[in-house]
């Protein structure tokens, strides 16, 4: 699963600033692919506001029965929203002799129940309470005898109670999107989403992650529509009504979690990775852009088998692009689901690259699909490998500069978690499962692998995995049997970095200085982190030194509160570099002077060592030597870094930035990357200046949208009399990044005349861009009291009441809120928060 939601880099974050507008208590968070709502009242306990919460303890679930198999035959009333089924499942007892078997069944009609031997059938006695259904068997069971039990039933997983959390917005299973095809730019779909116990929304099992089986799926659906299961298709069948039956097969075992169906009008896009198929199921409008988005796939399935040692285990892998889909994307065995922000066109491409999340659920084929985590406690198991993975392929394919610029993103990411939120990685002890789906499993487990492989070598790190994936293939494991496959292949006792780092809350926070003297150079380390709910941490790591333009790596081992280091140093060191290597997952508070900083730039070639530089000199531009290396960071090889020289410049004024104008020009037309020009030109449009223009009109014809956007923002920033004709020629755009711009310039300059364009692009606009389109449309409300309509209250009140991502609601929510002084409006809130299930905005309404 990736959690993770697409906001605009850069533009997005400015223009929900520069369209103001939120009475809530709540924080948008986002980074360049993340987008989380947090709820920031202060905490007033004597404990800190992060420190672990104490629930009860959660095992894995105790097996009764083994599900060997599930055959599911399945029609749709669209209308309805409901799931026809007939489920046949083979079981037998686990261990102990049964009589009983329960089912885990969300909000089905039962219509019969029946023990079967061949075509006949023995009705059986039940009960049912809505979740869960307990079957009678009849007589005793033992664990050499399997049983076959069919249920006739009826799910209505649309009737269900919302659930979720940030990972997975909902919790109802099966979705149908636009049933009734009454929203004319929507496509007819309907697919699944099983993580963490939904499947039981649509089909009776035992949903838990400790559980695997093979299965047959009949789909029987209108002519029309493409199918896709897990496994392989098998055939389809031509029905007397006109409808089709498909039959999908997977005959290796998995668990029920990761079964899945997506039905809609795909175009399937065939590639291949040796043997085997590997399938691109778009919307037909993307059929040609579906291999450029997609198309590393067989690379990163050879790239992965090799590193390894364990080919791709399963018989094909398909994708399929989903409309609302309520994650970043799933990792069904087989079958992977994905947001519809995949979708791009030819020129979206320029701007956007989907690797990251592609190889995240690829990966989960081995790590959560083929093992898989025997509880949710262990949830690390599987995301921490998966978004390791991203890493790896960067770092493969990209590059050491843009995988250790992904790195420091999980990092930041994790840290902005742990302020309001520390845990134990595996914790046993939490309120609900879906808290599994935070930082800590995915952002801060990457991490810490990556300290565990720095600390093996890469040699015993793989060996290990691939002894791991071996030993435990189709089954289900907790931490303790990856810490002895990293036991069996180095021969060393691990316990001391499982301990600390997945079964402890918290992270090191480190105090470093250091001083030269005699010869000698002295380093103190210092951890400030509380004690009382984190360790005191064994950290092995290396220190750089450079001298006379020599670098030397000291590998040391911190192992105590305050402990001293010395190493043999012939003169005043020009740069010393804690963590060289960049791997330490914590905070580092290490004071350089600035001529240390200054060397370091041009001589630590690390990106995190030039990083920390750019960033602690950033506030020190009033030295022409940190000007000199604010220059010389434009002409950088890694594309962040000459944005983060551009930022930097900003804060000059404009007198003084004129001396780095011309260099800047350059970047906003010529550099080869679109983020870049795209900073380059809304750096310029902050110091101003009319001789900008055409500047700003041949950024609104680039090849890249974020360019276009950007040159938008400048040009309505010069104040020209034309700005309004100007930009109208980008009225008709979709693009999000372009759309945005434009909202932020029409919530303040827009007057009424915009107001059936924020209505259009309300309409049509998804995801985390309707969450900041909204934030412009409130401003826009509140500036143009003649927008305040009936349909704008009614369009709002339809998004907070129905929308299925919860932070649309929330956006809508809040867009309403500057029309509360209506009564109307006011009953209409009180609607909502009655209407509302999600803990989270009830939480926030309530304040």
């Amino acid at each position: 699963m990736n959690h993770r939601f697409l906001s605009t880099v850069g533009l997005a974050a400015m223009v929900a600033v520069s369209a103001g507008c939120s009475s809530s208590k709540s924080a948008v968070n986002t980074s360049e692919s993340s987008l989380v709502i947090t709820d920031t009242a202060p905490d007033t306990a004597s404990v800190p506001v992060w420190a672990p919460k104490k629930h009860s303890f959660n095992p894995s679930r105790t097996r009764h029965h083994d599900l060997l198999h599930t055959k599911l035959r399945l029609r749709f009333d669209w209308e309805k929203q409901h799931v026809l089924g007939l489920a046949e499942l083979t079981l037998k007892p686990y261990f102990y002799p049964q009589q009983q078997l329960v089912l885990d069944a969300k909000g089905f009609d039962i219509h019969s129940i029946h023990l079967m031997k061949g075509f006949d059938g023995t009705p059986l006695k039940y009960a049912y309470d809505g979740m869960k259904l307990t079957v009678e068997l009849g007589r005793t069971f033992t664990r050499d005898e399997k049983y076959v039990i069919e249920i006739n039933y009826t799910a209505k997983p649309n009737e269900l109670a919302a659930g979720g959390s940030d990972a997975i917005t909902d919790d109802k299973g099966l979705y149908f999107i636009n049933p009734l095809g009454t929203e004319p730019d929507k496509p007819r779909q309907i697919w699944t989403q099983g993580e963490t116990e939904a499947s039981s929304a649509w089909f009776p099992t035992i949903d838990s992650p400790n559980e695997r089986m093979t299965q047959d799926v009949y789909l029987t659906v209108e002519k029309n529509f493409t199918t896709l299961s897990n496994g392989t298709f098998v055939y389809s069948r031509q029905n007397p009504d006109g409808t089709k039956t498909d039959y999908w097969k997977m005959e290796q075992p998995h668990a029920p979690y990761l079964a899945m169906v997506a039905i809609g009008e795909f175009a399937v896009v065939k590639d291949k990775w040796r043997d085997k198929e590997v399938n691109y199921y778009v919307e037909p409008a993307y059929a040609p852009t579906a291999k450029k988005i997609f198309g590393h796939t067989p690379e990163m399935m050879e790239f992965f088998s090799k590193k390894l040692g364990v080919d791709f285990p399963w018989a094909k892998y398909a994708q399929v692009v989903v409309r609302d889909f309520v994650s970043g994307a799933m990792e069904n065995t087989t079958a992977s689901v994905f947001m519809e922000d995949l979708q791009l066109t030819e020129r979206e491409l320029i701007d956007k690259n989907w690797d990251g999340i592609i190889a995240h659920e690829l990966f989960h084929q081995w790590f959560g699909d083929y093992v898989t985590t025997e509880s949710w406690a262990n949830l690390p198991l599987n995301e921490s490998f998966a978004n390791y993975s991203e890493f790896l392929w960067s770092e493969h394919k990209y590059g050491a500069d843009e995988a250790a610029y992904l790195q420091m993103e999980e990092l930041s990411q994790y840290l902005a978690e742990a302020e309001t939120k520390r845990e134990p990685m595996i914790r046993y002890r939490y309120g609900n499962r879906e808290e599994m789906f935070d930082s800590h499993s995915y952002a801060k487990g990457g991490r810490v692998l990556h300290m565990l492989r720095k600390y093996v070598g890469d040699d015993a790190f793989f060996t290990s995995l691939n002894h791991y994936l071996t030993k435990h293939k189709f089954s289900d494991v907790e931490i303790a049997e990856l810490r002895m496959a990293f036991e069996d292949v180095t021969g060393e006792d691990m316990m001391w970095f499982f301990d600390q780092w997945f079964m402890n809350a918290g992270h090191p926070e480190l105090r470093v200085t250091h001083t030269y003297e005699n010869g000698q150079l002295s380093l103190q380390v210092e951890q400030q982190q509380d004690t009382v709910y984190a360790p005191v941490y064994r950290l092995p790591l290396k220190v750089g030194v450079w001298l006379n333009g020599k670098r030397t790596d000291y590998p040391i081992e911190i192992s105590k509160a305050i402990q001293t280091f010395q190493f043999p140093v012939a003169a005043q060191p020009q740069a010393v570099v804690f963590d060289s290597e960049q791997q330490l997952l914590g905070t580092i508070d290490h004071a350089k002077s600035d001529e240390e900083l200054i060397y370091q730039y041009s001589n630590v070639p690390e990106m995190g060592a030039r990083y920390e530089a750019l960033t602690k000199l950033e506030d020190k531009l009033q030295s022409p030597d940190v000007r000199n290396v604010m220059q010389a960071a434009l002409k950088d090889d890694f594309w962040y870094i000459r944005s983060l020289a551009v930022n930097a410049l900003v804060s000059l004024e404009a007198e003084e930035a004129a001396a780095y104008a011309n260099e800047i020009k350059q970047l906003a037309t010529s550099d080869k990357k679109s983020s870049v020009r795209a900073d380059a030109i809304l750096a310029l449009a902050a110091w101003g200046g009319k001789d900008l223009v055409p500047l700003y009109e041949q950024a609104m014809q680039d090849s890249s949208y974020q360019v276009t956007a950007a040159g938008i923002l400048g040009y309505a920033g010069t104040g020209a009399a034309d700005t309004k004709i100007k930009l109208a020629h980008f009225d008709k755009e979709k693009n999000e990044d372009v759309v945005l711009s434009l909202a932020a310039y029409y919530a303040v300059q827009g007057g009424m005349e915009k107001n059936d364009w924020f209505v259009r692009q309300v309409k049509q606009a998804r995801g985390s861009g309707l969450y900041y389109l909204l934030q412009s449309y409130g401003a826009f409300l509140a500036g143009n009291e003649q927008a305040n309509t009936p349909e704008a209250i009614n369009l709002l009140g339809d998004l907070a009441m129905n929308h299925n991502l919860y932070y649309i609601r929330l956006g809508a929510y809040q867009a309403l809120g500057v029309m509360s002084d209506r009564q109307e409006v006011k009953e209409l809130q009180e609607k909502i928060k009655q209407n509302e299930k999600d803990e989270r905005l009830l939480n926030l309404y309530s304040r």
